[in-house]
Parts: C-alpha cells; sequence; structure tokens
C-alpha cells in the first residue's frame, strides 16, 4: 500500500490508524488461528520454534492495535472490535495447508505490517498539518510499531532459512 500523499487532517489520520487496527487485527487472528487449523498431523510436526513464533505474532499484534487504539481515542474516535474483524478472517481464509504455508503467510503479514506503517510515517513526516494528537508520540510510536515488524519479518526469515 503506497499512500501517495500527505496526511493533512485528523479524520484522515484517523482513517489510516484505523486501518493499522484492522490490519494488526487480521495478523493476530490469522497467528492464533494457524496452528488450530492445520490438520492434526501437521500440527503435531510443528515444532516449538515455529509456536512460539505464532504466539509472540499474536501477543505482539495484540499490543501494537492497543497502542493504535491509544492514538486514536485521541483523535475522539473508536476502531472496529477485535471480535469483528476475527469472525471475518475466519470466514475469508481457509486453513494453511502445511508449516511451510504458516510461514509464507506469517512472513507476508509481517512485510505487509511494516509497509503500511513505513508509508505512513513518511506521509505524516511530509505533512505540516497540526493534529489532535502530539506529533511526536504519534511518529515515535508509529516508528516502533514499524521496527518491530520489521523484526518480526527477520524472525520469520530466519526460521525459513534455517529449514531449507
Amino acid at each position: 500500500m503506497s499512500l501517495g500523499q500527505r496526511v493533512s487532517t485528523d479524520r484522515q489520520l484517523t482513517r489510516l490508524l484505523q486501518i493499522g487496527v484492522v490490519l494488526e487485527e487480521v495478523v493476530e487472528s490469522r497467528a492464533a488461528h494457524h496452528l488450530e487449523t492445520l490438520p492434526p498431523e501437521e500440527r503435531d510436526a510443528v515444532d516449538e520454534e515455529v509456536r512460539a513464533l505464532l504466539v509472540d505474532a499474536a501477543e505482539e499484534s495484540a499490543d501494537h492495535r492497543d497502542r493504535l487504539e491509544d492514538l486514536i481515542a485521541d483523535l475522539d474516535a473508536e476502531t472496529v472490535p477485535y471480535e469483528e474483524i476475527n469472525a471475518l478472517v475466519d470466514a475469508q481464509y481457509g486453513p494453511p495447508e502445511d508449516t511451510d504455508g504458516v510461514l509464507y503467510d506469517q512472513l507476508a503479514n509481517e512485510e505487509t505490517a511494516y509497509k503500511f506503517y513505513d508509508d505512513l510515517i513518511e506521509a505524516i513526516e511530509a505533512s505540516d498539518s497540526e493534529f489532535a494528537v502530539d506529533r511526536e508520540r504519534l511518529l515515535e510510536t508509529l516508528r516502533t510499531l514499524r521496527e518491530e515488524e520489521k523484526e518480526g519479518a527477520e524472525e520469520v526469515t530466519e526460521i525459513m532459512e534455517r529449514r531449507a
């Protein structure tokens, strides 16, 4: 996703932060459901490293969602409840076929989130607008989330390389 423009209003910023919340909710839901939806013989084959990765990813996404919701609350707006997104994810995505599919999906999720935050930071930095939320706090939060997504993508890549 490329924002391709500046973020110039609180409404625009709110909508983009809400997209970030939904993105994190999708990542959290998918990470939490991967092990549950694998066929039993594949589930048993998943080692502790992958289990830990998925648990950490779900927890990290929940934390990211909370941080984004704090920013959105400062803008006097609300977000879509996790339960609604979780139900949509369940209906939209089928179970992965194997452990490799789980890892590829997780890598795509981490990279998508990283790119989203990178683009959002760039669009905010390109703007000279004042927002109802403190600009430095906003950028610091988004930079932290971006860095954590980058680290997550690197972790998944390392696991995949060891398995190759």
